[in-house]
């Protein structure tokens, strides 16, 4: 019997400068997603949630997501290829939002690796600098942002565990 671990996350040693991450599946952004994330947050600006308003009294004539969902959805995208054994995500030092996401588009993503840096201090991890971009159905960018994760070293990985031995699971 074989057993297949599927892959999420990295180790510092999985980096390489200049390689790109096509994350899958895209996310189509919902009327009811981007409502459920504004009243979740406390945005109630009608530009989100108030079709007439949106219509009538804005630039684009249409409800607009709002942009932190977006950068939520791309950044949750890139996790199970970039993100998803790390220690920690250290810092976002660019978010720009390029054009607006309407309900109804989809969104998918890509990262590349800018930079790989092993600890000094600590030689079980290491920092990895990555730039995400979020694209609609149309190959629009909307979304940018650079961050530094930390991430553990292959020798230092954390093994995968579960709250079952697989005896339990297929005796």
């Amino acid at each position: 019997m074989t057993i297949y671990e599927r892959p999420f996350g990295r180790c510092l040693e999985d980096f390489t400068v200049g390689d790109v991450y096509r994350h899958w599946p895209g996310k189509t952004i919902t009327e009811a997603d981007d409502h459920l994330f504004c009243m979740t947050t406390m945005n109630h600006h009608p530009l989100h949630s108030d079709a007439w308003f949106a219509e009538h009294e804005t630039v684009h004539g249409r409800n607009v997501v709002v942009g932190n969902l977006v950068y939520s959805v791309v950044l949750g995208m890139s996790v199970p290829d970039v993100s998803g054994s790390a220690i920690a995500n250290l810092e976002v030092e660019s978010l720009v939002h390029k054009k607006p996401t309407f309900h109804g588009d989809t969104i998918y993503a890509e990262t590349r690796v800018l930079n790989v840096v092993r600890s000094n201090s600590k030689p079980d991890r290491g920092v990895v600098t990555v730039e995400t971009k979020g694209f609609n159905q149309r190959a629009e960018e909307v979304c940018f942002f650079r961050r530094n994760v930390m991430v553990w070293t292959r020798e230092a990985l954390p093994a995968r565990r579960r709250p079952y031995s697989e005896e339990d699971a297929w005796s």
